[in-house]
């Protein structure tokens, strides 16, 4: 039976036991380190790596990385990648095919990638993103079978947020910075009088199986009265926020609203926001032949909404100007979603605000849309 309700103590001598634990055992640990001047995720050989000592600075379009006295390893807010990157690849080859010198062809399906990852420090956010993109990829009638390999090899470690950033809008969006079940071991990392450690609540069997792997202690009450207080708190300190109406209902009766030439005016339909945002999830096939045409490979990569190839017919682009691009985002993430996959396709993460180079804010952009239908009522 699993033993979701179990609790221990990790101090940091015990992290970077978690760490080598995971490695022991072969599988490829992905977490945060700084690199670049931004948090990333990366493949760690050690918890040496993590981002101890570093937080982030936030705001609509602006991310800087500052240093912090108390050696915290997961003060951070989400970065510019999102676990999307290892679980949907933004390329991966599909499958090849060759020409024999007898004139046949013959095709090769590829067999994806699957490392056993351990994702380390996995935000509530993130984990509510994978378990959309597992509903999108996985659960209809047509299989990512890459992704759906991957994920289900995947080890899954929160970290539950107790700083949130000031781009961070995840408790509008009707999560929050607690882990919701899904993790195999959840983190709250607790620095007081008493001294930097975890508060450790076990979500599955392989989680108990880790967990008894490496030196840890007896959840006490002090220190989970500290964690649970820490991140109740942060739910309070929220940076954005969404506007409490029905965001299916506005965003579809708002498809003619004034507001969306205002934001076409500014958006430069780069596509940055479905590149970092960790549920968005098109994508696009493309053929690579080489010079002698005995061989082709067709590689599925991402594709964005804002490309004016995305909505190309036989004779054009159906949504040619930034408005139409920038609308058909914003609907389908906060509207058109529920219709396909019966959720939002927005876990409140931030990244699209802290990422767009001219610092287009969605919450503020969908304030404004509730702004003008209540003056249109």
């Amino acid at each position: 039976m699993t033993a979701a309700v179990d609790t221990a103590v990790l101090d940091r001598d015990g992290l970077g036991s978690l760490v080598d634990a995971l490695v022991g055992d072969g599988r490829t640990v992905v977490g945060p380190t700084v690199r670049d001047g931004a948090v990333v995720l990366a493949e760690l050989a050690s918890a040496d790596e993590l981002p101890y000592g570093w937080g982030v600075e936030l705001d609509a379009g602006r991310y800087r990385l500052v240093p912090r006295d108390d050696g915290a390893v997961f003060a951070h807010s989400a970065g510019p990648q999102s676990w999307k990157s290892y679980l949907h690849p933004a390329r991966e080859r599909l499958w090849s095919a060759d020409r024999t010198p007898e004139g046949d062809v013959s095709f090769e399906r590829h067999t994806p990638d699957t490392p056993a990852y351990a994702f380390l420090g996995v935000r509530p956010c993130d984990l509510r993103a994978i378990a959309i993109q597992d509903r999108v990829l996985t659960s209809g009638r047509y299989s990512d079978d890459g992704y759906g390999a991957r994920r289900r090899g995947a080890l899954l470690i929160a970290a539950e947020c107790t700083e949130p950033g000031a781009t961070c809008f995840c408790v509008s969006t009707g999560g929050g910075p607690a882990a919701d079940p899904g993790y195999d071991l959840a983190l709250t990392e607790v620095i007081d009088d008493d001294g930097h450690r975890f508060f450790v609540r076990v979500g599955s069997e392989e989680g108990a199986r880790l967990l008894d792997q490496v030196p840890h202690r007896d959840a006490d009450t002090v220190t989970e009265a500290v964690a649970r207080a820490s991140v109740d708190s942060a739910r309070d300190r929220m940076g954005r926020a969404l506007p409490p109406v029905d965001l299916r209902t506005l965003l579809g009766g708002s498809l003619e609203a004034d507001r969306w030439d205002d934001v076409a005016q500014r958006c430069l339909t780069c596509g940055n926001c479905t590149l970092v945002c960790p549920t968005c999830f098109c994508t696009t096939t493309e053929e690579v032949t080489d010079l002698t045409g005995d061989h082709t490979e067709r590689w599925q990569r991402w594709d964005s909404c804002f490309d004016l190839d995305f909505s190309f017919l036989h004779e054009g682009p159906v949504r040619p100007s930034a408005r139409s691009r920038y609308r058909q985002w914003l609907t389908h993430k906060l509207s058109t979603w529920h219709d396909q996959f019966d959720s939002s396709g927005c876990v409140g993460c931030g990244r699209c605000i802290a990422w767009c180079p001219v610092g287009i804010d969605i919450t503020e952009e969908v304030a404004a849309l509730h702004a003008e239908s209540e003056t249109e009522a």
